[in-house]
């Protein structure tokens, strides 16, 4: 299966999916929370990322794990801007941003990112328009509530028929502002308001969120994993993520999001070599 996504006149298009470094530059996400939040020490992360074999990096400088509270949009840009500027002046490799704010993507799309990773699937005010003026992708991610109570109570009548929905919708919003179709992703949200069966079956499920569009998967230590396994710490994650990344590639992946980019890299080359015809 080959996937397609334009930016700024770029094409990227694969017969594989591409594997996505997570840079958490902020001193509270879930995972790493402030091993990465000085400039220097993001670079060294992210030039470990490419060395490991990422295809494209994602920088983060708000946390979005269950409980958490956004960050202003000053903050997000003194976190990121001098990281953007350091990677830049080291290596090519795509860099994406993961952000909500309208302001951050502006500023972080002049200083270079190419991609746009909104887990409000560009809801804000402005935000269509940042990206059909400025012609980078973006990712559209479902949640279900806002980061800081999503885990309350998450509740639906069919989660895959209902996420499916939302993406649609919002994919049609922003193919009406006129933005090009072969610039958007697509990311269901897993824990992003969902308990674990309702992540369980939108994974049992991906063929038809990948049948829409270029599809973004991001589980990467996450607690529905630690909880599939006995309630497994962060630490003791990484088989269960690759696993999953694995069946993503399998059903029709595009972007597997990930912390541990060689593990993931290693299986999907395994993948790859079963996919393909026998010498």
């Amino acid at each position: 299966m080959v996937w397609t996504l334009r930016t700024r006149g770029r094409q990227w298009r694969s017969l594989r999916p591409w594997v996505m470094g997570i840079v958490n530059i902020t001193p509270d996400s879930f995972s790493d929370g402030g091993r990465w939040l000085s400039p220097d020490m993001a670079l060294t992360q992210a030039l470990q990322l490419v060395a490991e074999g990422a295809d494209i990096l994602d920088l983060g400088a708000a946390s979005s794990r269950p409980g958490s509270l956004p960050v202003a949009a000053g903050l997000q840009l003194e976190r990121l801007l001098p990281v953007i500027e350091k990677i830049r002046q080291q290596t090519d490799i795509p860099l994406s941003v993961d952000t909500s704010d309208v302001v951050v993507m502006r500023e972080v799309i002049a200083a270079g990112a190419l991609m746009i990773n909104d887990i409000n699937a560009l809801q804000a005010e402005g935000a269509i328009e940042v990206i059909r003026q400025t012609g980078v992708a973006c990712c559209l991610m479902h949640m279900q509530g806002t980061p800081d109570c999503m885990q309350d109570h998450p509740q639906y009548h069919q989660v895959t028929t209902e996420v499916l929905g939302f993406l649609e919708m919002r994919w049609n919003c922003c193919l009406a502002a006129g933005i090009n179709p072969e610039m958007l992703c697509l990311d269901p949200g897993f824990g992003f308001g969902k308990q674990l069966a309702h992540n369980i079956e939108l994974m049992q499920q991906l063929r038809q969120f990948s049948a829409k569009g270029p599809l973004l998967i991001g589980v990467s230590r996450k607690s529905m994993l630690g909880e599939l396994l006995g309630h497994r710490p962060v630490h003791q994650r990484q088989a269960a993520g690759v696993a999953m990344a694995f069946w993503a590639a399998e059903q029709g992946a595009a972007i597997i999001r990930t912390h541990d980019v060689q593990a993931t890299k290693d299986v999907l080359t395994v993948w790859e070599t079963l996919r393909s015809p026998s010498q």
